[in-house]
């Protein structure tokens, strides 16, 4: 005889739920600052590459790149002391 068993188990919503998976105990985080910010520069990349082939307007590579960077720049930082001022709310010990 075969120890296969021919009749499933019924399904349990427990059985697919991420407690069943290895490290669901890890917390889970929100969306990273650099990740949203590259998605947008190269959204941005995108839309100029789009608007100068329509020929709406001429633009310069060099004061693209530079805009480009300064927004990122400060976006990484703004985001950076936000998600840093979110993650410490707690209470302070007073110790060094």
């Amino acid at each position: 005889m075969s120890n296969v068993n021919p009749s499933p188990e019924p399904y349990t919503r427990e059985s697919t739920t991420a407690a069943s998976h290895p490290g669901a105990d890890a917390p889970q985080s929100a969306t990273r600052v650099g990740t949203v910010v590259w998605g947008l520069i190269v959204t941005a990349l995108a839309a100029l590459i789009i608007i100068a082939r329509l020929g709406l307007v001429t633009l310069n590579g060099t004061y693209v790149l530079i805009g480009l960077m300064i927004g990122a720049g400060a976006a990484l930082v703004i985001g950076g002391l936000l998600s840093a001022r979110k993650r410490d709310n707690g209470p302070t010990t007073g110790k060094s």
